[in-house]
């Protein structure tokens, strides 16, 4: 059943009877999916298939792993440049912008880093992509972190799989498993995020920010977040205007990046989205309002075709009146492309 949330305009769907639906069961969970992809570009999923221990155990590990002093994150160093995205990223390392930098556009990338974003990551990939080899803290620093990232990792992957096969036979292929040959799980990413506590007058005045505006450049993301609040999205229907994706317990935020937006001509929409200032909290005892933003960590997973796949657009989702309107992509190029400035 897909519901609207008391607060946002953000559809919800209920996964659970998918697994062992029936073909009209299935074909009405696709539609509901791909419905909300198609109006707002995000949409929480209940009932996803990753259950609530492992998550509550990954949020565990997450906050352990940010609690580390700085030298000890810092002995698994996100490399520099923007080609390798994986290991720490200590505040202020990356710069998220919707920008597309050319070649010798230093300046103006310099100029797009002027206000620094205060977060912190750490990402995790396939031990088997080669391109972007996985940076690991020594396993004395964090014992079993590794063990349990690659495990949890290749759990959502299992999620990522059911939710693509829902959008293929909601966009109206035959095959289910249309998507699934373009994705083998080991271009994803796996990034955990903290962002620590900000003075909030600093927030509001754009003297720093904590994830500004932005799309996502993969297939899919898959999120999942605390209670403390903050992700925005943008109105599809008021452009500038940004609603709060509100925490919904047990449920994953998913939405559509620039490849299924590109292979479905714009028919689904990759939708920009922020982080920003949570509702702040009264100050026990005097009624006041702090004056710091509380922690927030959250763990998106993005699901990525492999880098060789070339994106072009469906035959269902283009006829004479409709042509497509991007030129085929290859995977590699696309997030080579729209990673320049994002690590300097």
């Amino acid at each position: 059943m897909t519901k609207m949330t008391p607060s946002t305009s953000i559809p919800v769907v209920d996964m659970g009877p998918w697994p062992e639906g029936s073909a009209t069961d299935r074909k009405r969970i696709a539609s509901e999916l791909t419905e909300a992809c198609r109006r707002v570009g995000f949409v929480y999923v209940v009932n996803h298939g990753v259950q609530a221990d492992l998550l509550e155990e990954a949020f565990s590990w997450s906050r352990r792993l940010f609690d580390l002093p700085l030298e000890k994150k810092m002995l698994a160093p996100h490399p520099p440049g923007p080609n390798v995205h994986r290991g720490y990223s200590w505040p202020g390392l990356e710069k998220v912008s919707q920008t597309i930098y050319a070649d010798g556009e230093e300046d103006k990338q310099a100029e797009g880093r002027r206000v620094s974003d205060v977060k912190e990551s750490y990402e995790i990939g396939s031990e088997d992509l080669l391109q972007q080899p996985n940076v690991w803290l020594p396993e004395d620093v964090l014992p079993g972190f590794r063990e349990f990232t690659t495990k949890f990792y290749w759990r959502c992957f299992d999620a990522a799989k059911e939710l693509l096969r829902a959008l293929a036979l909601g966009t109206g292929l035959d095959d289910e498993d249309f998507f699934l040959r373009f994705h083998s799980g080991v271009n994803n990413q796996l990034r955990l995020l903290h962002y620590p506590p900000a003075e909030a007058e600093k927030l509001a005045n754009n003297e720093i920010a904590r994830m500004p505006a932005h799309s996502d450049w993969g297939t899919i993301t898959m999120l999942f977040q605390d209670a403390s609040g903050g992700l925005q999205v943008e109105d599809p229907n008021q452009k500038g205007h940004f609603i709060d994706a509100t925490p919904m317990s047990n449920a994953l935020v998913m939405n559509v990046g620039d490849l299924l937006m590109r292979w479905s001509n714009d028919y689904l929409k990759s939708t920009l989205h922020r982080v920003t200032l949570p509702a702040l909290t009264p100050v026990p005892g005097d009624g006041g309002i702090s004056p710091m933003t509380p922690p927030r960590y959250s763990i998106p997973y993005f699901v990525s075709p492999d880098p060789t796949a070339v994106i072009e657009c469906l035959p269902a989702c283009a006829d004479v009146r409709n042509p497509p309107r991007y030129p085929p992509v290859i995977q590699e190029e696309y997030r080579k492309l729209r990673a320049r400035g994002q690590y300097l």
